[in-house]
C-alpha cells in the first residue's frame, strides 16, 4: 500500500489515563532520574517490589508490592499489562528505543539506564534490559508523530558509519571501538533496520522523510551519552543498499567498507546463515535475484546476496565519505586506517583497550580469538567454490579501488 508524499499511516491517539496509580507513578518516576537509577540497579524481582513500593507510597501513590513482584514478560508488539499507552513525548535520559511497532506505528522504548551498551549486538542489550521489573511496569510507547516532533532541530551526527560485507570482521571493529569508555556504538539495532525498510513493509515514507526518521532515531539511540565522546553506527550488512539514505542523513560522516575473501565469507554463511541471505527475510528481487531464486542452491543464493550488497559500495562511492577496509588489515587497521578516517587521533591507553579487545572473540567476548582463514579455506567444498564466482568480479574491483 502506497501513500502520498506527506501522507502518514494512521495512528493511534490512546493517552495514558493520568489519574491511575501506575500512571501518577511513571509520571513522578520520570521526574525523578536518580530514583530511576537506583530502582533499575536492583535485579531481584522481590527486591525491586518491595523499594518501588515504599518509593510510591511515601510519594502518596498507592502501589501494593506484591502487584510488583511478578509481572509477566514483555512482548515486542505490544504488552502483558494490556495495551501500551502512548505518551506524550520522549523519555527522559537512559531511555533508547528497542522496536518500531509497525502494527501501532509507534516506537517503544526502555530504560537502560547506565548501560555502556559493550555487548556485541544492540540486540543483547535488548535482552539484558527488557526482563527487568522496571521495563515490564512502564511500557514506553510514543506514536511516530510524537517520535518525530520530539527529535532535536540539529540532530547529531555519528563520528562514524560501519557498512560491511558480513562475517569479515564488522563486529571485531565494533567491539574494538566500544572497548574505549568515551565511545558509544550502536551495533545493528533494530529499530533503525525497520526504518530502512518501511518503504519494502509498506510502502510508506517518502525519501525526506525517511532521512528524517533515520536522524530522529539515531538522535534518540544516542541520548544521554556523554556530549564530548563519540558515536559510532555499525549498520546490517544489506544497508549498503540504502547508501544513499545514510549519506543523505549524515552527509558529513565517514563511513568504512569491510569486506573479506569470498570463500571466507561463503563458509561462515553457510555454517550459520545471516538472516539476510535467507530466502522470504528480505524480498530476493532486492538484490537482482528472480523467480530462480527458489530453486537455487543455498550457496550461490548467498553469493548473489553478497555480491549485489558489495556492488551497491561500488555504485555509491561517488557519494563520498567512504574507505575500504579487507579483513587481513585488521586489527591493525583499527589504529592505522580506521580512526584517522573517522578523525580521531588514537592515543596509548586507547590503543592499548582496542589490543585487548582484539585478543578476544568479537562474537563471544569471554573466549580468546583464533584465527580461522585457513581452516576456512579448507572446510569450503565444491558448492562453495563454485558460488564463490559470484562474488569474484566485485572482489576484485574492490581490492584494485582499495590499492589504487
Amino acid at each position: 500500500m502506497c501513500r502520498g508524499a506527506s501522507e502518514s499511516p494512521a495512528m493511534p491517539l490512546e493517552l495514558p489515563v493520568a489519574d491511575s496509580p501506575r500512571e501518577r507513578f511513571r509520571a513522578a518516576l520520570l521526574a525523578d532520574p536518580h530514583a530511576t537509577r537506583d530502582l533499575f540497579a536492583l535485579r531481584e524481582p522481590e527486591e525491586f517490589a518491595a523499594a518501588a513500593s515504599s518509593w510510591a507510597v511515601s510519594r502518596g501513590i498507592a502501589i501494593d508490592a506484591a502487584e510488583l513482584a511478578d509481572l509477566p514478560a514483555p512482548a515486542l508488539a505490544g504488552h502483558p499489562l494490556g495495551e501500551v499507552p502512548l505518551q506524550p513525548g520522549w523519555p527522559p535520559a537512559g531511555w533508547l528505543p528497542v522496536h518500531f511497532a509497525i502494527e501501532a506505528m509507534a516506537v517503544d522504548w526502555a530504560y537502560f539506564g547506565e548501560d555502556l551498551l559493550r555487548r556485541p549486538f544492540y540486540a543483547d542489550a535488548i535482552i539484558k534490559v527488557r526482563g527487568h521489573q522496571l521495563n515490564r511496569l512502564f511500557p514506553y510507547r510514543t506514536a511516530l508523530d510524537v517520535f518525530l516532533a520530539g527529535a532535536p532541530a540539529d540532530p547529531p551526527a555519528p563520528d562514524g558509519l560501519i557498512f560491511h560485507m558480513s562475517r569479515c570482521g564488522s563486529t571485531l571493529t565494533a567491539q574494538m571501538l566500544a572497548a574505549c569508555p568515551e565511545n558509544r556504538v550502536l551495533s545493528e539495532p533494530a529499530p533503525l533496520d525497520t526504518i530502512v525498510q518501511l518503504p519494502l513493509l509498506i510502502g510508506w515514507p517518502d525519501g525526506a522523510t525517511q532521512v528524517r526518521l533515520v536522524q530522529a532515531m539515531v538522535a534518540a539511540l544516542a541520548q544521554g551519552r556523554d556530549p564530548a565522546g563519540r558515536l559510532f553506527l555499525k549498520l546490517d550488512s544489506w544497508h549498503t543498499l540504502a547508501l544513499p539514505l545514510f549519506r543523505a542523513a549524515f552527509p558529513e560522516t565517514p563511513w568504512i567498507y569491510l569486506y573479506r575473501e569470498p570463500v571466507e565469507v561463503l563458509v561462515s554463511q553457510m555454517r550459520m546463515r545471516g538472516a539476510q541471505t535467507a530466502p522470504g527475510v528480505l524480498p530476493p528481487q532486492l538484490f537482482g535475484i528472480g523467480p530462480e531464486g527458489e530453486t537455487l542452491p543455498d550457496a550461490d543464493y548467498i553469493a548473489r546476496v553478497l555480491a549485489r550488497t558489495s556492488e551497491a559500495v561500488l555504485q555509491g562511492w561517488g557519494l563520498g565519505g567512504g574507505m575500504l577496509v579487507a579483513y587481513p588489515e585488521l586489527p591493525d587497521a583499527m589504529a592505522t586506517r580506521i580512526l584517522p578516517h573517522f578523525g580521531v587521533t588514537p592515543d596509548g591507553g586507547m590503543i592499548a583497550r582496542m589490543r585487548t579487545a582484539a585478543s578476544r572473540d568479537a562474537k563471544a567476548p569471554n573466549a580468546t580469538f583464533q584465527a580461522d582463514a585457513e581452516a576456512k579455506r579448507r572446510e569450503a567444498g565444491e558448492a562453495v567454490l563454485a558460488a564463490a564466482t559470484w562474488l569474484d568480479p566485485v572482489h576484485a574491483r574492490l581490492e584494485a579501488m582499495r590499492a589504487g
